[in-house]
């Protein structure tokens, strides 16, 4: 590599500002309290890429003005919670199981508002070939949902760059849809592409997009670090990542336990093989770089948050 003549680093005030999101299913909501936070530091992002339910935050961020992300992305939580109502009954890890459990059992049968519902008949029942065949539930009303919170002419105008990766079901390749890649291409970016980075099969249908059908990119890279990286070559940036998964833990004790590791370590997000980078106690990861052919860490800066 060559680290010859660097350009002088930045100060964090003129890097672009980057917001990173992981899938992680219902963890996603937790990204939507780490953004809060930010917000109430003045961030606003530049940039939002996510993957899967990284990919519907990152939408109903770059899809609404400041004012109103953070109600918007309340408002989606709040929604996609409501099936259940009531906390544990009893203090401790065997009731909180349970209450967890119990919850995963009504979602699986009754399905979550304004996200996805049951396929009536059951997908066994549908001919095989068809679309109805190959996912137990039908997602539908996210596509309302997403118009409904999400104005794509603002992703469309620009107002934030906006990435989201599903991958081919066919082809098995990874593919980021960009707004700003986009806008070069004469394309617009519209609901497809958020559902199409979240469908996770078999519980969600692939998505059609030009004749390819797309699945859940966080099979391919739960992270969409690599693309930011890869894509910008000529700013500083300054990234937040919100991590959902942690690749360290404790050795499991457990069938259970073992399997939530084994989730833990699959999904965990491959920073450090892009990249090192310094321990933070907040889960966000924020450096600045030079070109992606030359991924120079020049300059770390980290802010000490206290969590709420």
């Amino acid at each position: 590599m060559d680290h010859s003549n660097p350009a002088p680093a930045t100060t964090p005030a003129k890097a672009q500002r980057v917001l990173v999101l992981q899938g992680g299913g219902a963890l996603g909501s937790y990204q939507a309290g780490a953004f809060q936070a930010l917000c109430r530091s003045g961030f606003e992002p530049e940039w939002v890429a996510g993957i899967s339910i990284g990919a519907i935050n990152a939408a109903i961020i770059a899809g609404n003005g400041p004012e109103t992300r953070v109600a918007r992305l309340k408002e989606f939580w709040e929604m996609v919670s409501s099936p259940v109502s009531w906390n544990p009954v009893a203090p401790g890890d065997r009731a909180r199981s349970l209450f967890n459990e119990t919850s995963a059992a009504l979602i699986a049968t009754f399905g979550v508002p304004g996200f996805f519902t049951p396929r009536v008949p059951p997908a066994p029942l549908w001919p095989p070939g068809s679309p109805q065949s190959q996912s137990y539930y039908d997602t539908a009303p996210l596509k309302k949902t997403l118009e409904r919170l999400v104005d794509f002419d603002r992703i469309n105008d620009l107002k934030t760059r906006f990435s989201v990766g599903a991958v081919g079901v066919t082809s098995g390749n990874l593919r980021y849809f960009d707004n700003f890649e986009f806008r070069k291409l004469g394309k617009k970016i519209g609901p497809e592409h958020v559902m199409a980075s979240g469908a996770l099969p078999p519980g969600f249908p692939s998505v059609e997009i030009e004749g390819e059908h797309y699945w859940d990119g966080g099979i391919a890279s739960n992270t969409p670090l690599d693309h930011v990286l890869e894509e910008e070559f000529n700013r500083d940036l300054l990234i937040f990542q919100v991590d959902l998964f942690s690749a360290r833990g404790d050795l499991p004790a457990s069938l259970l336990e073992a399997a939530e590791r084994e989730k833990d370590i699959r999904f965990s997000s491959r920073t450090v093989p892009v990249i090192s980078i310094i321990p933070v106690t907040w889960p966000f990861s924020i450096f600045s770089k030079r070109t992606a052919m030359r991924v120079s860490l020049r300059r770390h800066w980290c802010r000490r948050t206290t969590r709420r």
